[in-house]
């Protein structure tokens, strides 16, 4: 993990996983040190991962108030109840689906949740956060944010690209790559995470992205994306190719068995 700031109160905890054949995959939560904490997304759910101590070395667990979960996709919730247990006065913001969906795992206390749709805001002491649904989203419970104190972006797993390597997964920015190089990663992270682009109308898909170039902040967080500083026009425009875009094809049987003769047992590449 790498811990950075975006911003004079606004911190990326940047995580990261290899996916053979895409490339880095940036898996970044956030921390927003507002009148009443907010944290974004709790990190992978995986076993090697410690959200909490990370979270830690920004702030005291015991002081966050928000928990705002952009939806409940298991690399968005890895600490989310390590996290309530640490700070009792938390509350997690969610929709009623991603309520639902998080049931399907481990109940959330009633009394814990908050619900926000979309078009609806919330006032975090210093601050108004205006929620909204990205344009690209693989969950029907994504809800990202406008922090109009900051003009701060906060989109969830729209805008995202897998990264070339580990360092820029989780250290970088997402202008270390060509203008070229960003645009291909994140179409092809568009038509991977959300292939339904290739099915809709494009005019009205293309209508949703309107309201963020309204909003234009000048910084984009996304789960899936190391910070965009001033970049919002040119992803914009990369977004709304999509629908006319190449599909992503996975891998099939016969690559995954290729994939699996060119490694010893252990996972050490073959000699």
């Amino acid at each position: 993990m790498d811990i950075h700031k975006v911003g004079s109160d606004t911190t990326v905890i940047a995580d990261s996983l290899e996916a053979p054949g895409v490339g880095h995959i940036p898996v970044n939560a956030f921390v927003l040190t507002a009148a009443e904490p907010v944290v974004v997304d709790t990190g992978l759910s995986v076993e090697d991962r410690d959200y909490l101590a990370a979270l830690g070395e920004v702030m005291d667990p015991a002081d966050v108030r928000w928990i705002w979960l952009t939806h409940p996709d298991r690399d968005h919730t890895g600490g989310i109840f390590d996290l309530l247990d640490a700070a009792p006065d938390a509350r997690v913001i969610t929709t009623f689906i991603g309520f639902g969906i998080m049931m399907t795992e481990r109940a959330l206390p009633m009394d814990r949740v908050y619900f926000l749709n979309p078009g609806q805001s919330l006032d975090v002491g210093d601050r108004t956060l205006h929620a909204f649904r990205p344009p690209l989203f693989d969950s029907p419970a994504t809800t990202g944010f406008y922090d109009d104190r900051t003009r701060i972006c906060f989109s969830s797993d729209c805008f995202g690209g897998p990264m070339p390597s580990k360092e820029i997964a989780e250290s970088g920015h997402a202008s270390d790559l060509k203008p070229e190089e960003l645009r291909g990663t994140q179409l092809l992270w568009a038509t991977l995470d959300s292939p339904w682009v290739h099915i809709v109308d494009p005019e009205k898909y293309r209508a949703t992205i309107a309201p963020l170039r309204e909003m234009n902040p000048e910084i984009v967080l996304c789960t899936h994306l190391p910070p965009a500083v001033r970049m919002t026009d040119r992803m914009l425009e990369t977004i709304a190719l999509a629908p006319d875009s190449d599909p992503f094809v996975g891998p099939d049987q016969a690559a995954l068995e290729q994939m699996l003769a060119s490694f010893e047992v252990g996972g050490m590449a073959a000699a």
